[in-house]
């Protein structure tokens, strides 16, 4: 994801400041991004330089002064034509299947100690994406047709989490139809 896109995106729902951007990403399963705290900064003054968004800075009594930005016009054309864009497709990085192709250097025990500890994982991670898109829906939604895509969007990361516990299950499953 490209963070000066997601940021239109949100900008395109109401002002806010890089603070706000921030938690908004913390708090987020959709908006998922890795980056630093400085990035979003860094991509806002680039969105800014490049006439994208607006800068109003508000004075603060014993803190620093509060920049809140808003998207442009110009900023929402180049929103709506990133989102007509041809999407990329999904990536698969898991380092835990390169791990399992070599996975039978481990004893039986090993192996299944191993696995267990992956699914728990999945397990815990299942159940906080859940709980973020309980709490995240958007609440900022302009129509139900948005509501919906949001609702979709959600449901698509949660189901990522429900198949790998499934498929983790049926591995060890098949492993023990294997043992001797």
């Amino acid at each position: 994801m490209t963070i000066q896109f997601a940021i239109l995106g949100l900008l395109s729902w109401q002002s806010l400041s890089g603070y706000d951007l921030k938690k908004i990403f913390a708090d987020s399963a959709v908006l998922y991004w890795s980056g630093n705290n400085n990035q979003i900064y860094k991509a806002l003054l680039q969105l800014h330089e490049q006439g994208l968004v607006t800068q109003e800075i508000q004075n603060q009594e014993y803190l620093p002064a509060k920049k809140t930005y808003t998207i442009t016009e110009k900023g929402r054309t180049a929103l709506k034509a990133w989102v007509r864009s041809t999407p990329e497709l999904p990536e698969v990085h898991n380092a835990f299947l390169i791990q399992l192709s070599w996975a039978d250097l481990l004893t039986e025990e090993e192996l299944s100690a191993t696995l267990k500890r992956y699914e728990e994982e999945v397990q815990v991670q299942l159940l906080m994406q859940k709980e973020k898109a309980r709490r995240m829906g958007p609440s900022s939604a302009r129509s139900p047709r948005e509501t919906y895509l949001w609702e979709m969007t959600l449901k698509n990361i949660v189901s990522v989490y429900e198949n790998e516990l499934t498929w983790v299950r049926q591995v060890r499953e098949g492993l023990l139809h294997l043992s001797p």
